[in-house]
């Protein structure tokens, strides 16, 4: 996976706690449960789909938990339909793999999301929600998902994601990332001013939003 020792993942800090077939419907998957000791509190998951070892540009998503829309079914954000997505896709391009991240909100936690969500509710962008709460616009760290990637043998990736930093933090710990393949959701009603921010402020491709925002100038 890493093409110098540089910014090499830890594999002595990775522990696999559990693995097991799951079948869904997108298919059947093999799911890994890993802890990091840097953040020994949290479970992260990968999800494998196909033969991944020593395999070359394999399709990954590097996905952050997100509760409220998952779960809630929330129409602020567009994470599940980016899971959703995702996981289709590595069932399709098989082999392929998802790395579930438990980092809600950003890396804020749970309860600092949904007091960012109240000041959202009274006109406030996501971006200037997390100021005005003191905390970081992202805290996201991807070490335990370089060290994940390792750990299955994956040499290369075509990373499912909008989000150039993603790429460059991944890069920085190690992963050879060969290509972008973009993950474009259309936006809701409700969600459309948060991927507008999402672009604006955050640099995140997002063609559909970019042109509509450009437009309404």
């Amino acid at each position: 996976m890493s093409e110098s020792q540089h910014g090499r993942a830890d594999l002595n800090s990775l522990h696999v706690e559990a693995s097991s077939p799951l079948p869904t419907r997108h298919g059947t998957f093999e799911v890994y449960v890993f802890r990091y000791d840097d953040d020994p509190d949290k479970e992260h998951l990968a999800i494998v789909s196909g033969g991944v070892r020593g395999a070359s540009d394999v399709a990954v998503r590097v996905h952050s938990e997100c509760l409220t829309s998952e779960v809630l079914g929330s129409l602020k954000c567009d994470c599940r339909e980016q899971l959703e997505f995702s996981l289709g896709y590595i069932a399709r391009q098989s082999p392929g793999v998802v790395l579930y991240l438990r980092q809600e909100g950003r890396g804020i936690g749970l309860t600092n999301k949904i007091r960012a969500y109240a000041l959202q509710s009274h006109g406030v962008d996501t971006v200037d929600a997390n100021r005005q709460l003191g905390l970081p616009d992202d805290t996201r760290r991807y070490e335990s998902a370089a060290a994940m990637l390792e750990h299955l043998g994956v040499r290369s990736v075509r990373l499912l994601t909008n989000n150039p930093e993603k790429i460059s933090a991944l890069r920085a710990l190690g992963v050879v990332v060969r290509e972008r393949v973009p993950v474009l959701i259309e936006p809701n009603a409700h969600s459309r001013g948060y991927l507008r921010t999402k672009v604006v402020r955050m640099n995140h491709s997002l063609p559909q939003v970019a042109a509509a925002y450009t437009d309404a100038k």
